[in-house]
């Protein structure tokens, strides 16, 4: 199997509900996780404390995710970075042996079935000793994520007819509105004059 930063062999915990171990991971090697604006670039490292619990059927985790985005002011698209430091908790089940799972004895209705596929996609399956933490993290990062970040909450931006940054122009600043019809006679001169 190939190698995954993500992927974390839980060997080590006995599989007794109550058995608790706690693990420090530093990922280092990642995609970008975010946003065009604003994301964790590859060559910032995901600092991620676990806490891993043994429970009838699976495996629950508790994790603390740090890490710090990289990005730009949606305003005046200055540099802008941001700490994230987000809890996620996480119920992992024990890999099905569907050969050795039992049939119910008497047939189920067809909502009932619905019911069960909605459950069993809302819990993440092991593979073997194996949990798969990427999805658990991708969401804890993301979902905190500013949409439009910004430098500062009063952030005024950029002048729109020149892009320059409104902090660096004077209080007059401001540009004559040309009406683009008169616009070929701009350089016309009276032959008066």
């Amino acid at each position: 199997m190939a190698f995954h930063p993500f992927h974390f062999d839980t060997h080590d915990l006995p599989r007794r509900a109550g058995e608790m171990r706690e693990y420090f991971l530093e990922i280092d090697e990642h995609e970008p996780m975010g946003f065009d604006v604003i994301s964790i670039p590859d060559y910032e490292p995901i600092d991620i404390e676990l806490r891993l619990e043994s429970v009838t059927g699976g495996i629950l985790v508790t994790a603390t995710v740090a890490a710090e985005a990289v990005g730009e002011c949606t305003r005046c698209l200055d540099r802008v970075e941001f700490s994230i430091d987000e809890k996620f908790q996480e119920l992992f089940e024990y890999e099905v042996d569907y050969r050795q799972k039992k049939k119910p004895a008497k047939k189920s209705s067809a909502k009932a079935d619905e019911e069960l596929d909605e459950e069993s996609d809302d819990v993440r399956q092991m593979v073997g000793d194996i949990i798969d933490l990427e999805p658990s993290v991708r969401d804890a990062i993301i979902l905190n994520l500013p949409i439009n970040p910004l430098c500062s909450p009063d952030c005024p931006g950029l002048c729109p007819d020149c892009g320059i940054k409104w902090t660096l122009l004077p209080v007059d600043h401001e540009h004559a509105v040309a009406d683009i019809r008169w616009a070929g006679l701009e350089g016309w001169k009276s032959p008066e004059a």
